[in-house]
């Protein structure tokens, strides 16, 4: 998960910060544990973090003191190292050879391998996680600037990384050769039209943008002009084109569930509306499996599309049933699962007059522990259900996820040891049903090599490490003596 902005902002007052604060607050559903934005004002870099959401961080009286045209930020879902201040990110470096600071969404799978290159080993870090380690490397080496010490370093770096990097005069966007985690590039107007509309456009002196979803381009009147290709480095500067350089070959392979849960509805990746993307695969859903039932209705907000799409090609009508407390966070991201049990408690209350006495059909995206889904289920039957028929819209997770989602261990994962028929008498229905893998790329009218299915079928397009019960606190582990 996690949310990144980077924005070059020429001629609009060193207002960079705001933009890159005002876009991350369009990807606060992809990391809630912290918040931060760096700026350079052409000589010098600043960043402010914290933990908490990003409207609690970055709010109006920290913004107008990180003056600049350049800004990086960034908010935090961890997946290497704890959720405690000096993890949050930007990272900052500002030497011994170039000043950086870096806002990082994926996982690296090689973090043992490249601390192992870091001179001065664990001592060199004031923090646990892989961007830190990486901002690290990409500071000390001598290489003749930013780019070309990414160049340089990229090559020995294995997994998921789409990177936002700010050095002093310039804003770099990076994704990994298989663009595990998606990233794109808008461009800003000089400035917003006195009529509201979107502003006026000059390549040479309006702004450019990146962003970890269209959506947070939308939410400051960017443009779309591209995503940054797997493999490929795209820098950023004032009063210039963007440079696009090739560091490695492209082999794609985009999470599948950026698609079926991660990204807003309203964001658009491979070409597709993640809306309409969902509500065709609530409807491949119905055709796979059907069931009578006298009301389809969503877990909010995510399983929405599907649920629609489920009601659409089934015939039976939809209906809310459950009402989301607009102020709580999404469940599946909490750090722990005492959390996420109090997540949907906070999270979802029952409309009793809908639900009693119907047989209910639930759309959700996903079940990946089981608590939750056992949870919601237990609250439609005590608000009056007759029964209750869970449908997924997407297939059973057996396998972890190395390249950004926390779900270190097969055991984490109640489809990695139980049947589909005992996950239905664990969460309590009376019956479920999973999506298939054809099932999704039908509704996303796309071929399966465009994508990441790993967590469903255990290919995993870059090789991952046997020893994984720790990866998650890797550079937090006791040093050995003798060991670096």
């Amino acid at each position: 998960m996690c949310g990144v902005v980077g924005v070059v902002l020429p001629n609009r007052g060193h207002e960079a910060a705001g933009v890159a604060a005002t876009a991350l607050f369009a990807l606060q559903h992809r990391g809630q544990e912290s918040a931060g934005v760096g700026v350079s004002d052409g000589q010098h870099l600043m960043i402010y973090k914290d933990l908490g959401m990003v409207g609690q961080v970055l709010d109006e009286r920290r913004i107008p003191s990180l003056a600049g045209d350049l800004a990086v930020a960034h908010c935090r879902y961890s997946t290497t190292g704890s959720t405690i201040w000096e993890n949050a990110q930007p990272t900052l470096r500002l030497g011994p050879r170039r000043a950086l600071a870096i806002g990082h969404n994926g996982n690296l799978v090689n973090t043992r391998e490249l601390l192992d290159q870091l001179e001065g080993g664990r001592g060199r870090l004031p923090a646990s996680t892989d961007t830190e380690l990486l901002t690290a490397l990409l500071a000390d080496e001598p290489a003749a600037d930013t780019v070309d010490a990414l160049v340089r370093v990229l090559p020995r770096v294995r997994g998921a990384f789409s990177l936002v990097i700010l050095d002093v005069e310039r804003v770099i966007g990076v994704r990994d050769p298989h663009g595990f985690r998606p990233l794109v590039l808008g461009r800003l107007p000089v400035a917003p039209a006195a009529d509201g509309s979107a502003g006026l456009w000059d390549d040479e002196t309006g702004g450019w943008i990146l962003a970890s979803e269209t959506a947070a381009l939308d939410i400051v009147g960017a443009e779309y002009v591209r995503d940054v290709e797997p493999g490929e480095i795209v820098v950023l500067q004032a009063g210039r084109e963007p440079v696009s350089v090739r560091y490695a070959a492209a082999t794609p392979a985009l999470c599948v569930f950026e698609l079926i849960y991660f990204a807003r509805p309203d964001s658009y990746m491979e070409g597709r509306n993640l809306y309409e993307a969902r509500r065709q695969m609530g409807m491949q859903l119905a055709h796979e499996h059907p069931v009578e039932a006298d009301l389809v209705m969503p877990v909010p907000d995510t399983g929405a599309p599907a649920a629609a799409g489920f009601a659409e090609a089934s015939g039976i009508p939809y209906r809310e049933g459950l009402v989301r407390n607009r102020y709580s966070g999404r469940t599946f991201i909490q750090p722990s699962q005492a959390m996420r049990q109090r997540g949907v408690n906070v999270k979802l209350s029952p409309l009793r007059e809908v639900i009693r006495g119907k047989r209910l059909i639930v759309v959700d995206d996903s079940i990946v522990r089981g608590n939750t889904t056992a949870q919601i289920v237990g609250l439609l039957r005590r608000a009056g259900a007759t029964e209750v028929h869970v449908r997924i819209s997407a297939p059973p997770i057996y396998h972890p996820c190395f390249y950004g989602i926390d779900t270190a261990i097969e055991t984490e994962l109640i489809a990695a040891t139980h049947t589909v028929e005992e996950i239905r008498e664990f969460i309590g229905a009376d019956s479920l049903g999973y999506l298939s893998v054809k099932g999704v790329l039908a509704g996303l009218d796309l071929p399966y090599d465009r994508f990441c299915f790993a967590c469903f079928d255990g290919n995993y397009p870059e090789p991952v490490p046997y020893d994984v019960s720790s990866r998650k606190f890797v550079l937090e582990e006791p040093v050995v003596s003798g060991s670096r």
